[in-house]
């Protein structure tokens, strides 16, 4: 017997979100893209057995008994979006980046440890989701109020300089579960009183830190909107740049024969000018303005070198924050990247940056299900990402908007 969905618009806790690994789900009457082409598969169907894409056909193909089955309403299934920078430390933060599309996400740094925990729920079903690389505790020259993360950071608490200091917490994070190291290359673009082309670890204290996480497997993140820092962390060996607006056209080229992803964040860059927006600060406002016409200059030579670039909101997903991966897949389009580009910047690309292109990132069998519903189709309007309809992370259905009519009784 087949059972036909018909649920009211409604926003589905994350904890309410309770698909059983047997359960079957059938999302018909869809319009898909893959993420692996630049191309729509009109009438499709995917069949989702517990969190897997078990089989991708058409409408009319038949329905596994006792399947749940999900009318799109001939919307547009895609890839769940990545956000590769974040600072989600809480339940409430990883469901509003979930219902706005999100899937996966990477941390940037957090105060305690509060992103292993998420991830561990997503990873257990706990949640629905989004699936959580955590970077930890940020490697920094001077811990702040994250010494309070871990007992053994009180001995950090001079600061973070000597080789045996970056590798103690290195080592640390790794063993609080950190699947990601994130260190400084420069200073902060977010605070008036300094200067974000500044150059902040050396090229040896950045190799120290990418050896030292290497011996487990864990590559890093450098925060570098300077081009001295981020050439110094390339070197070094960092798997991607985090912001880089400064960028010199040598730095991207060499970026480019090294492999090293580029994470703009370039919607971090607007929200400076914004007041009442996450910085709201005349200081930051001024500089935010000089700062987006540089980051647009760089993100077009990076695109016509080829670097790869992935996309990155750099917040926490607070209530009244408005940086969203759909923005800045809207900006990467405006700032010369087609559609498709911009979509595989967010899910393919990004999935490889994150090293989980084995598992999701793209809608095809064997992999997780990970995808949301649109309007419209984002190959023509990008814009159509910023209106999501249903979200599915693995396998469960985290968010469902539709049908927006009410059934008369």
């Amino acid at each position: 017997m087949k059972y036909v969905i018909r649920i009211v618009p409604t926003l589905l806790l994350l904890c309410a979100a309770s698909w059983a690994n047997s359960q079957t789900t059938v999302i018909r009457n869809i319009h898909l893209i893959t993420g692996s082409e630049n191309r729509v598969i009109r009438d499709a169907q995917v069949v989702v057995q517990g969190r897997i894409i078990q089989q991708i056909g058409k409408t009319g193909d038949p329905i596994p008994s006792g399947a749940t089955v999900i009318d799109g309403q001939g919307y547009y299934l895609m890839p769940g979006l990545i956000d590769c920078h974040t600072h989600i430390d809480n339940l409430a933060a990883a469901q509003r980046a979930l219902h706005s599309g999100v899937t996966t996400y990477r941390t940037a740094g957090v105060s305690a440890f509060q992103d292993v925990a998420l991830g561990e729920l997503s990873r257990t079903g706990k949640i629905a989701g989004p699936d959580v690389i955590a970077a930890g505790t940020f490697v920094t020259p001077q811990l702040g109020e994250t010494i309070l993360g871990d007992l053994r950071y009180s001995e950090l608490i001079g600061g973070v300089q000597t080789d045996e200091e970056l590798r103690k917490i290195v080592r640390i994070n790794i063993e609080r579960g950190a699947k990601v190291i994130k260190t400084r290359g420069t200073e902060r673009a977010g605070l008036p009183e300094t200067d974000p082309r500044k150059q902040v670890y050396t090229e040896h204290q950045l190799r120290v830190i990418v050896e030292e996480a290497a011996l487990k497997g864990i590559p890093v993140m450098v925060h570098a909107h300077g081009d001295e820092g981020a050439r110094a962390a390339v070197l070094a060996g960092a798997r991607s740049i985090e912001h880089g607006t400064f960028l010199s056209d040598e730095t991207l080229q060499l970026m480019k024969e090294r492999g090293t992803f580029l994470v703009l964040t370039y919607i971090t860059l607007e929200d400076l000018t914004k007041p009442g927006g996450d910085y709201s600060n005349p200081t930051l406002e001024l500089r935010g303005r000089y700062m987006m016409p540089i980051g647009e200059k760089v993100f077009r030579k990076a695109l016509s070198l080829g670097v790869k670039i992935a996309t990155g909101a750099d917040n926490d997903y607070a209530p009244h924050s408005t940086s969203r991966i759909a923005l800045e897949c809207e900006h990467y389009v405006r700032m010369g990247m087609t559609p498709f580009q911009a979509i595989q910047s967010a899910t393919t690309v990004a999935a490889d940056l994150l090293m989980v292109a084995t598992t999701t990132g793209r809608i095809q069998s064997g992999l997780e299900a990970d995808m949301i519903l649109l309007p419209g189709n984002p190959l023509e309007d990008i814009r159509v990402l910023q209106d999501v309809l249903m979200v599915v992370s693995n396998g469960q259905i985290a968010l469902l908007r539709i049908p927006f009519g009410k059934e008369q009784k």
